[in-house]
């Protein structure tokens, strides 16, 4: 699964920061591959507003 990181992490949530960080996310438009699992998917459900996934 691709996700790419599309708005900035500047002034958000400490808990939403952290999730981009464990999904490998620091730079905008930086693209990580992931591997499809219900914890890596929980993580993306709960920053979708700043990114995109594809896969």
């Amino acid at each position: 699964m691709r996700v790419t990181l599309v708005k900035s992490l500047i002034g958000r949530i400490e808990s939403h920061k952290a999730c981009a960080n464990g999904l490998g996310l620091k730079k905008i438009n930086q693209v990580v591959e992931v591997i499809d699992t219900p914890a890596n998917r929980g993580m993306i459900n709960k920053i979708s507003y700043l990114v995109k996934s594809e896969g």
